[in-house]
């Protein structure tokens, strides 16, 4: 049977939208940049002003991205809903500026290589903690309770709260106030703009972070069994792969993740709490969803927007930057419920 003449277009239409729907998501981030730019150009704002904010959102993105991803694994892997997650970071950044402070003499070098290596110490002693901090809350509190999402929240809520009393045992119930490294600390200028040295780190340890994820994820054997099981997990088990380690192995990575990107973060804060973690967990929580549960890749995208859109927002209009992150949930969700790249898992 022949096509009528006038579906052909229609269909050669649904099949361009097919051929461009899944790369959208991907599209957003750098709208989102063009946008900002001609909404500060508009509103009379200069060239350096919009390069300086958009380091700043792609920095203060990146290090959500890091604290997010291991979440949004437990989440999509695990079906585990985590509202205890915060706790890790808070535990990362007090063992992590810890070691900072007793490493005074390599973090006021002016050398940049020993006030890296200082930073790099700080995130290793705080990635093997909060890392073993994560087993134990798994065993202990997340076992018990899986496939009950309700009493997952009520348990890791109680977790979150206690963990968060003994840091104020150990460290005391008052803020801390850091500085950076000697040698991050400052700007340097570009093309008229100033540019924060320890938020071209963080943009630089974001980037890393996500390539290695992301080849973990899709060129290792293990990669391939947590994304397996992502989608499949009956399957996996069905091969003879123990994926009940694999789940314990993800929650250790994810809660290592937490305390790395809580270093980071109190470094870029220049300030640490108990609570600091809890108080992250609603950024969080909206670019798990944002992206997709399960998905590092819609993870990375999702914290790239509210980290560049809070920024734009926060300098156009203070007052709107306070609710930007939930319309851009609402925004995103209206556009597409599951997530921008969910992991669907098979029934």
């Amino acid at each position: 049977m022949s096509v009528a003449p006038e579906h052909k277009p229609t269909m050669a239409a649904a099949s361009l939208s097919d051929r461009i729907g899944p790369h959208m998501p991907m599209m957003l981030v750098p709208l989102v940049m063009i946008g900002g730019f001609l909404a500060i150009s508009l509103t009379g704002g200069a060239t350096s002003s919009w390069l300086t904010l958009t380091v700043s959102g792609l920095a203060m993105g990146m290090m959500i991205f890091i604290m997010a991803s291991g979440m949004t694994l437990v989440f999509g892997l695990m079906d585990v809903i985590n509202f205890g997650h915060g706790v890790f970071i808070s535990v990362g950044a007090f063992v992590g500026i810890s070691i900072l402070l007793a490493l005074g003499g390599m973090t006021e070098a002016p050398s940049l290589m020993m006030n890296l290596l200082a930073i790099l110490l700080a995130i290793v002693a705080a990635a093997i903690a909060t890392g073993a901090l994560g087993w134990a809350f798994e065993r202990v509190i997340v076992k018990p309770v899986y496939g009950f999402h309700l009493k997952q929240i009520l348990v890791t809520m109680g977790g979150l709260i206690v963990v968060e009393q003994l840091i104020i045992v150990l460290w005391g119930p008052e803020e801390i106030f850091i500085l950076r490294p000697q040698a991050l600390q400052g700007a340097v200028t570009f093309f008229g703009a100033a540019l924060e040295k320890y938020r071209l780190v963080a943009v630089g340890v974001g980037i890393v972070l996500f390539l290695g994820m992301r080849y973990v994820l899709r060129s290792t054997k293990i990669g391939l069994i947590v994304r397996a099981g992502v989608e499949n997990g009956e399957m996996v088990e069905a091969l003879g792969y123990r994926l009940r380690l694999v789940f314990v192995g993800v929650f250790i990575a994810g809660s290592a993740l937490a305390g790395l990107g809580g270093v980071m973060w109190g470094l870029y804060q220049e300030v640490i709490t108990a609570h600091m973690g809890q108080q992250m967990m609603i950024l969080i929580f909206i670019v798990v969803i944002i992206g997709g549960l399960g998905s590092v890749e819609g993870c990375f995208i999702g914290a790239l927007l509210v980290g560049l859109l809070q920024n734009y927002i926060a300098f156009l209009e203070p007052k709107a930057a306070l609710i930007s992150n939930i319309a851009l949930m609402v925004a995103i969700l209206m556009w597409r419920p599951q997530g921008m790249i969910p992991v669907v898992k098979a029934k």
